[in-house]
């Protein structure tokens, strides 16, 4: 009886354990997204010209890095997908995204002294 409940058994345990793998895998992606838009957006504020590099630099390999400046703010947005293991593959992948916004330094307090806005 129980070789029954053990082959039974068995094969659930392992995929729930490719599961929590792929989960763990997953959050530290995520992780990482989070991370490589602020370390984008910190260096955009500041007005390096490499800010995307940047931020590829620190985000997981293959994520797509997006860079859009405002008049007062500048938002990251890293992106890559994730996909599932094993034979599921790329029919289940999770997009991982994050975004990060900073303020802008290179024309912060230019309100106040009168000077122009950079164009």
């Amino acid at each position: 009886m129980a070789t029954a409940e053990t082959a039974v058994a068995l094969p659930a345990m392992v995929v729930l354990a490719a599961m929590l793998v792929w989960a763990v895998l997953a959050t530290a992606g995520e992780v990482r997204c989070v991370d490589a838009a602020r370390v984008g957006a910190r260096a955009a504020a500041r007005g390096d010209t490499d800010a995307e590099a940047l931020a590829r630099a620190a985000a997981p390999p293959g994520a797509r890095v997006e860079v859009a400046q405002g008049t007062e703010t500048v938002r990251v947005t890293v992106e890559v997908p994730l996909p599932a293991p094993g034979k599921l593959g790329a029919a289940v992948a999770v997009r991982l995204r994050a975004s990060a916004v900073a303020a802008r330094e290179d024309v912060a307090g230019l309100e106040e002294s009168g000077a122009p806005w950079p164009s």
